[in-house]
């Protein structure tokens, strides 16, 4: 039995703050204590060689069946209790039904999954997810977690507990609960942008259930180590505190020293009079300190058409000047209540900084030499933003049920972006020559100072939305809402020199506007554990809402025409028609829909324009995206359990002020791409399994901009294979192995269309961890 508010005299240390501050004495502080914690548990382990499932017994996938004073596995509120892949619901109240009733494709990665695929970072999940890509940070946008989901740009579509998260800084997972990804155009959810879709990630909360703490470590090849703390304590009836803890420092697989240092910290707490009203107040805090690496690079032939890669290309990074450093510091305070049976009231208020900033070195080839050059960058952001929902839920007879949801939401937020000045003016030489396959690391000298902001950017939002879904009976569901936006939105601009050798005078932008949108949707369910929903839904963007951008229209940027800014937000509209299933005791669901979204008013890029300048051509565009989407998540036996999605697209420019894009498929696209997880609980205590990842080509450009297939750089299609097994040597203590890139498949994620930076998959990779759970 799970020991319920138990141990109230455990100590929370606060010495784990010190992990922020002191690099190595946290981890070392971790490591101790992981150590002694496991020492003691083998030393009292007891041998289970009896306890083995027999084939005819149900293995229970998520915790283990032993009678024994097993401690509580914490599963996830919002996730089956015995299916460990397949989530119930999403976190965000005002989806007011399970997923299998939503008329819309949701993709939910479980803690479970998420921790059994051996990916620590959201932009490695996201980027082995189907319909999702990644972007390269380039000279138009910022170096730093960049998803492109079905073809379009969602780097500032990203939310945590439901409020946006803006700007590309490195996400992590120690933090997570569940990582939920909604497909379509959602700006009755989510505000501005969402074209392609948005990323909910949902953090750990306390508890006044039961006290648990969860300690790992672990340890594997390319200098790989990671400490995690998981520790939720009951004060007494009404208050809990939870702590979560992570130090982690790695190479990047066979591309050293180019590597990553992750120091993060999540402390909520809750306090829970009655259950009428729950108060959560969390902080969450993230330093990462890495060393990127822009990959290989492309080659061209005579007429510099694409030809291929230069595989043989080494980091080139130079030590005392390159360096990629995020920081984030996020408060929240949520307060839920229940005003009747039928009635409560939820506010979310949010205070958070994040910084991004880099040197990061690249080589490029010219006159037969190959020089460096260097993408640098910081940016600054700042959010305030709160959600208020008052949710009516009244449930009458024959069936019925009638959910409205009346919200307003209001957020400020600014913006700085600015580079760095690298001088490489030694001896009189002008730029550093380096030999790529063979590189001196040391080989710049020089120095570095930090610019002044070459842009900053603010943005006041306030949003009012309704929503209700209506249960007419068993067979017909109806769903619907709208929300109205209105935005002042500003943009200082520094005088500036682009690339290319053009320049950009100072000036000031500054326009107000508003916007609506709207979904509906339809399900019926004929059938007992079967329906089919159809689906329409809107979303806006705004110009210059890629705030990172700041005025290189080719990336998101501010777009002006004739010095003016005045463009109408861009407009998208998804149509999907679907079915869902709910098998094998509910335990398995099964999903397919057909979708297509349109892009209007898109605003482009100058025709032959590099993208780097603000010149633009407003509200000239369109495109769209055409595709299936197939998904299977739960238990497909009593002891095997996973998820499968696939996606198969088509994208294509309809309108153009540049006529010769007309016809063409989108950038950074994948017409087809699949993932499978599985794992096989083949004892009560050994479970072992492993992911596929699949994609076809990917062919670079400008973002949203259609790419000749004939001449740009193409990523081929690719398969990787992952691989983990994990032992539960008794209730306490647990083993998992992990191996990544299973075959060492050499891979490219992501190619910038100037051709000296080509994302690389991660080679093979292996690593152990060892869990203790008390």
């Amino acid at each position: 039995m799970s020991q319920l508010k138990l141990n109230k005299q455990k100590n929370i240390s606060n010495g784990n703050t010190a992990l922020l501050t002191q690099k190595h004495q946290g981890a070392h502080l971790l490591a101790s204590a992981i150590t002694v914690a496991i020492s003691s548990s083998l030393l009292s382990a007891p041998l289970h060689a009896d306890n083995e499932a027999t084939s005819t017994e149900k293995v229970q996938l998520q915790v283990l069946d032993i009678n024994s004073s097993a401690v509580s596995t914490n599963v996830s509120p919002y996730a089956s209790d015995v299916a460990p892949y397949k989530a119930e619901q999403v976190a965000d109240k005002r989806r007011t039904r399970d997923i299998v009733q939503t008329p819309q494709t949701i993709q939910v990665l479980t803690k479970t999954a998420i921790e059994e695929s051996g990916k620590t970072e959201l932009k490695d999940l996201l980027q082995a997810q189907p319909g999702i890509t990644l972007g390269t940070g380039e000279g138009g946008n910022t170096f730093g977690d960049r998803y492109i989901i079905r073809g379009y740009e969602a780097r500032n579509d990203v939310f945590t507990d439901g409020l946006r998260d803006p700007g590309p800084i490195t996400r992590e997972t120690f933090s997570l609960e569940q990582v939920e990804i909604s497909k379509g155009p959602s700006s009755t959810f989510a505000g501005r942008g969402s074209t392609g879709g948005a990323v909910n990630s949902v953090t750990k909360k306390a508890s006044i259930d039961e006290d648990f703490t969860h300690l790992e470590a672990g340890l594997g090849t390319d200098n790989y180590q990671r400490y995690t703390l998981d520790t939720n304590h009951v004060i007494n009836d009404d208050l809990a505190v939870r702590l979560n803890v992570l130090y982690s420092d790695a190479d990047t697989p066979d591309r050293a020293p180019a590597g990553e240092n992750r120091q993060g910290l999540l402390l909520s707490g809750l306090y829970n009079p009655s259950d009428d009203l729950r108060i959560y107040a969390d902080y969450y805090r993230l330093r990462t300190d890495d060393r990127a690496d822009t990959g290989v690079f492309i080659t061209r032939d005579a007429n510099r058409v694409f030809s291929g890669f230069d595989d043989e290309v080494k980091y080139v990074g130079q030590n005392g000047l390159d360096f990629q450093k995020t920081e984030a510091d996020v408060a929240t305070l949520t307060v839920d209540s229940r005003l009747s049976e039928s009635m409560r009231i939820e506010n979310k208020t949010r205070y958070g900084t994040s910084s991004n900033e880099y040197i990061i070195t690249a080589s490029r080839s010219s006159n037969g030499q190959y020089t460096l050059r260097h993408f640098t960058g910081w940016q600054e952001n700042q959010y305030l933003g709160n959600q208020t929902n008052l949710i009516f839920d009244q449930v009458g007879d024959n069936g019925q049920r009638n959910t409205v949801i009346a919200g307003v939401e209001l957020a400020r937020e600014n913006v700085d972006i600015g580079s760095y000045s690298v001088n490489t003016n030694v001896n009189g030489a002008s730029s550093v020559i380096i030999n790529p396959y063979a590189p001196d690391r040391n080989a710049w000298q020089g120095s570095v100072s930090r610019n002044s902001p070459k842009s900053e950017m603010s943005l006041d939002t306030l949003s009012f939305y309704l929503m209700d879904t209506l249960t007419l009976n068993p067979q017909w569901e109806l769903s619907g809402g709208v929300r109205y936006d209105s935005f002042d939105y500003s943009l200082d601009a520094a005088a500036s020199t682009n690339r290319n050798g053009s320049t950009n005078p100072a000036a000031t932008y500054a326009y107000k506007d508003s916007f609506v949108n709207g979904q509906l949707g339809v399900v019926f369910s004929p059938w007992d554990k079967g329906n089919v929903y159809f689906s329409w839904s809107t979303s806006s963007n705004i110009n210059g809402g890629e705030a990172d951008a700041g005025t290189n229209c080719g990336y998101g940027g501010l777009c002006t025409d004739a010095g003016s800014a005045a463009a109408d937000p861009e407009q998208s509209t998804n149509l999907e028609l679907g079915t869902k299933w709910s098998l094998m005791n509910d335990e398995l669901l099964l999903t397919a829909a057909v979708f297509q979204t349109t892009k209007d008013n898109v605003i482009e890029t100058s025709s032959g324009s590099t993208g780097y300048g603000s010149g633009g051509s407003l509200n000239t565009g369109k495109n769209e995206v055409k595709g299936v989407e197939l998904g299977l998540v739960g238990n497909l036996t009593n002891k095997l359990s996973g998820h499968l999605n696939i996606t198969s697209m088509k994208s294509k420019v309809l309108e153009s002020s540049n006529a010769a894009a007309v016809g063409l498929p989108q950038a950074n696209f994948a017409d087809t791409s699949a993932n499978l997880q599985l794992r096989y609980q083949l004892t009560e205590q050994f479970a072992f399994g492993g992911a596929a990842t699949y994609s076809s080509e990917i062919y670079g450009g400008s973002p949203e901009a259609g790419t000749n297939t004939e001449t740009a750089p193409e990523l081929p299609s690719y398969t990787v294979l992952d691989a983990f097994a994990s032992y539960q040597v008794n209730p306490k203590l647990g083993i998992r192995a992990n191996v990544q890139n299973l075959t060492d498949k050499r891979y490219y994620t992501a190619v910038y269309r100037g051709g000296s930076i080509v994302y690389l998959g991660d080679a093979r990779s292996a690593n152990i961890s060892v869990n203790y759970k008390f």
